[in-house]
């Protein structure tokens, strides 16, 4: 069925004048003179084709035809406004979905105030949050199902990825925080505040498999073997507060991000390690998304919620 061409001005000029039943006011509302309002209103009715009004002297009325119109025509420019005050939105930023992936232990640090300043700032975007690591992350940058990553150890670079995963990336440093001992409780080592790392090379380790975020495994790894020896890994968990409960059980001891301290079990140790070592946490991004939001998120995090990049 072919649907008739109503275009929006005939349909403003109608509910104008079906509110007003006076084509002297009408015009005057609409800012033109009556003979192009009386002319909006004629091309209407021949679209529609039949009367939408009676014309008598002194009174104009509504006939059958334009009682029935007037419901569409007012939801029709209502739905249209609300189209483009939606549209504008999302253009400047101020609406629309945000997808962002986050490393688990980042909920411990920076992400909970991350994500209130934007809410503060952005109330009406709707923010999709995903717990993922490092590796995960970078891929689903590059795949466009995530738009922002807050990872840790991302690429060499803070502005553009590395050969791995090609220079269409971007990165930002957040902040540093420093490497932790984790330990059993119970274990001797946990006795001091500070613990060489060299005394840890005949424990079994228990950390994170190199698939999660390779360049953090490949740091700590490095701490390791400057200390002297290669960690014997004896047990492998994805998420941080699966590597603290194995501690606590007596499989291994580990090293950490300091934040991991805030994971509380009442059988594991963190201590400050030396020689001192710190790890990155950086925002990552693709180079070329001109997303408003992105860029509205970016300016939160480095503290200028006025800058664009």
């Amino acid at each position: 069925m072919e649907r008739p061409e109503l275009p929006l001005a005939q349909l403003h000029a109608f509910v104008v004048l079906a509110e007003e039943l006076h084509f002297g006011h009408a015009a005057a509302r609409l800012g033109i003179a009556q003979p192009p309002l009386s002319q909006q209103i004629r091309r209407l009715e021949d679209k529609v084709g039949h009367a939408l009004f009676t014309r008598e002297p002194g009174r104009v009325a509504l006939t059958a035809a334009g009682r029935e119109l007037l419901p569409a025509a007012r939801r029709a420019l209502t739905d249209l406004a609300d189209g483009l005050a939606a549209a504008r939105a999302v253009g400047s930023g101020r609406a629309g979905r945000l997808r962002i992936g986050f490393a688990a232990s980042l909920a411990l640090t920076v992400l909970p105030g991350l994500l209130r300043a934007f809410r503060e700032r952005l109330p009406d975007v709707r923010l999709d949050i995903r717990e993922m690591t490092t590796a995960p992350q970078i891929a689903a940058l590059r795949d466009k199902t995530i738009d922002v990553g807050l990872l840790r150890e991302p690429p060499a670079g803070d502005t553009a990825g590395d050969t791995a995963y090609g220079p269409e990336l971007c990165f930002r440093t957040v902040l540093t925080e420093p490497f932790v001992a984790v330990l059993p409780s119970a274990h001797p080592l946990a006795a001091p505040r500070t613990v060489r790392l060299a005394r840890l090379a005949d424990e079994p380790f228990v950390l994170l498999p190199r698939t999660a975020g390779p360049r953090l495994h490949d740091q700590i790894i490095g701490l390791c073997e400057a200390a002297g020896f290669t960690p014997r890994i004896a047990q492998r968990a994805v998420e941080w507060q699966t590597v603290c409960a194995l501690v606590e059980t007596g499989l291994g001891v580990s090293l950490a991000p300091a934040s991991i301290r805030r994971i509380r079990l009442k059988g594991v140790a963190f201590r400050t390690v030396e020689p001192n070592a710190r790890t990155r946490v950086a925002v990552g991004w693709r180079k070329d998304d001109r997303s408003p939001l992105v860029a509205q998120l970016l300016a939160t995090v480095s503290g200028d919620p006025g800058s664009a990049r």
